[in-house]
């Protein structure tokens, strides 16, 4: 099973606080940044590669059960989860990460990796996640990293 941790960061940005997350010691930002390089720079555009910026704390934090895959309201049809956010303008919709996030008695599961902008349905070549993941996290563990996490924001 891998390690995650999730940590309150101060930000600039217009929703304060953000969550930043670890798994095994290594930012996720940077390990998606590692994984989209190559997609990113085949289409001529590597700066994009890893855009992204931790989620709003104050809002996807326990008590909310956002990454517990639960959510108040959710546009998408595929129950998928945003886990990250542009690194430009912090909107969630402008460039998220999204994946699918199980929750079994023992672990959370995190699959299916996707940029919206970039699937069979946008104009650019598709970015594939298949071999990003899936990431299996002990419940306990991860659920006293969130709490944790809320407790400093």
């Amino acid at each position: 099973m891998h390690h995650i941790d999730f940590r309150v960061v101060e930000t600039d940005q217009w929703f304060g606080d953000a969550i930043d997350i670890s798994i095994d010691g290594t930012n996720m930002i940077d390990l998606v940044c590692e994984f989209e390089l190559p997609m990113a720079t085949a289409e001529g555009t590597p700066d994009i590669a890893g855009g992204y910026m931790g989620i709003a704390a104050s809002s996807h934090l326990p008590p909310s059960q956002h990454f517990l895959g639960i959510h108040a309201s959710s546009l998408r049809e595929d129950a998928k989860t945003d886990i990250l956010w542009c690194g430009d303008c912090g909107e969630p919709g402008c460039w998220p990460l999204l994946t699918r996030i199980t929750v079994n008695d023992d672990c959370v599961i995190w699959s299916e990796f996707e940029q919206p902008h970039r699937t069979a349905r946008s104009k650019k070549t598709p970015w594939v996640y298949d071999c990003f993941g899936p990431f299996e996290f002990d419940r306990t563990q991860y659920e006293l990293s969130l709490v944790n996490a809320a407790k400093k924001s």
